[in-house]
């Protein structure tokens, strides 16, 4: 028997897991908090050696209870998407068999549950249940544990969450710049359950996320296409000012895993979640699958740029191995004085800050945003197509509930030994309380 088959290999996460629990809880407690001078730049961060997170002060849909503060947060999302298609892109939805025509759907709804215990130790819950528009079906989404755990200058994450591969995949769904994260982050699964680990050193300025996974609990649902998957993010900030907003990040992201019965079908949506998946490889034989990825993103005042570039690489057995590839370059603007905030707990951007609502008699927050993409699914015997997508967009935050988004997208395919154009036409809006 092959140790990818053994019993043990899948059931190690979930053994690593529950010693973790008893351990942690039985750790020390934490020690007040701590401003660490930054030597480069001269400016102070909190760090989380503190019982900050139970004393954090509570949010306005947030209560107390004897044991754990609980907090209720909503999510939903509604796209409307319209399309002007060349000649020879009718032709190739011909091939292909889909049809694009103007529609309007949900995007998602969730309900969300949060709470921090009332423990020395920082320990915090969340639970997420969300209606899918795509299969008609409600999910369990980003669900579990998070334990505070200064001795090794991290946090560890027990449950559904974030595989961490990718900033925007690690993001929340409703923060990011543009309205779907890029065409050749598709491959990776929005959810896996197992143990998370991350981390940041304040003077060093290293970040990481190290996880484990496996399919035990959620094998058959649409996302988990992969029976086990061990993924690693890595990174750095040169330089670090969040007086300024001033930022570099960069980091790595190694991916290891092994799809589900030896076989899997990639495919992608061209960043448009009306629009059907216009590049697809169809169902191959691969046994594991290892992934490779740069991102780089600056910040300086109200403007960010950013560029992230993946190598998803598949190996079989028994038939040929195959390569697919993409990546984008975005850049985003505030023209209102605000600035997009970075968490260094997570090593991720966050929500928009809103001065002054709509609903308070302001303008709320604009932003202009640029991205260029491409994911290619053509290697070899597989020629699922490649498309390319340039994305002019425009978001509007009438509150920190509300955004609005308006968005134009020019995208090529390359498919059916044909090329052909077609403009999307697409507005959100977007409703988030978390």
């Amino acid at each position: 028997m092959s140790i990818d088959r053994h019993p043990l290999r899948r059931l190690l996460p979930a053994m690593i897991s529950a010693l973790l629990i008893v351990f942690l809880l039985q750790g020390p407690a934490y020690c007040q908090t701590k401003k660490i001078p930054d030597g480069t730049e001269g400016i102070y961060h909190e760090i989380p050696v503190a019982d900050s997170v139970t004393k954090a002060p509570l949010q306005p849909n947030e209560a107390n209870t004897p044991f754990s503060t609980f907090k209720i947060g909503l999510g939903f999302i509604y796209d409307v998407a319209a399309y002007h298609q060349s000649d020879v892109f009718k032709q190739q939805m011909d091939s292909a068999d889909l049809a694009l025509e103007p529609k309007g759907k949900v995007r998602d709804f969730r309900i969300l549950g949060s709470g921090r215990l009332k423990t020395k130790r920082a320990i915090s819950w969340k639970f997420a249940f969300m209606y899918n528009g795509d299969t008609d079906e409600w999910l369990v989404r980003e669900s579990g544990v998070t334990i505070g755990v200064p001795e090794l200058a991290g946090h560890f994450f027990i449950g559904r969450t974030k595989e961490g591969f990718s900033m925007v995949k690690v993001m929340n769904g409703h923060s990011p710049w543009t309205n779907e994260r890029q065409m050749a982050l598709d491959l990776i699964p929005i959810l896996a359950d197992g143990i998370k680990y991350f981390g940041f050193l304040p003077r060093s300025r290293i970040f990481w996320n190290v996880g484990a996974y496996n399919d035990i609990i959620s094998k058959g649902q649409g996302f988990s296409t992969f029976a086990w998957q061990y993924v690693a993010r890595v990174g750095w900030m040169p330089m670090y000012d969040a007086q300024q907003n001033k930022l570099w990040h960069i980091a790595t992201n190694l991916r290891y895993g092994k799809p589900v019965d030896g076989a899997i079908t990639l495919k992608s949506r061209p960043e448009s979640n009306p629009t059907p998946q216009l590049i697809n490889t169809g169902k191959f034989q691969t046994n594991r699958s290892s992934h490779i990825g740069l991102e780089i993103y600056h910040s300086q005042g109200r403007l960010m740029l950013g560029t992230e570039f993946m190598i998803h690489n598949f190996y079989s057995d028994e038939s040929d191995n195959h390569r697919f590839f993409g990546g984008d370059v975005v850049a985003s603007y505030m023209f209102t004085p605000t600035r997009r905030p970075y968490n260094t707990i997570g090593s991720i951007y966050g929500f928009v800050p809103v001065n002054r609502s709509v609903f308070k008699g302001g303008w709320g927050e604009w932003e202009g945003v640029l991205r260029v993409s491409t994911f290619d699914l053509n290697d070899g015997s597989i020629r699922g197509g490649q498309m390319w997508r340039i994305t002019p967009m425009i978001n509007w935050y009438l509150s920190k509930i509300v955004r609005m988004e308006f968005i134009y997208g020019y995208g090529i395919l390359d498919r059916f030994d044909l090329r052909g154009a077609v403009q999307f036409f697409e507005s959100r809006i977007q409703f988030t309380m978390m």
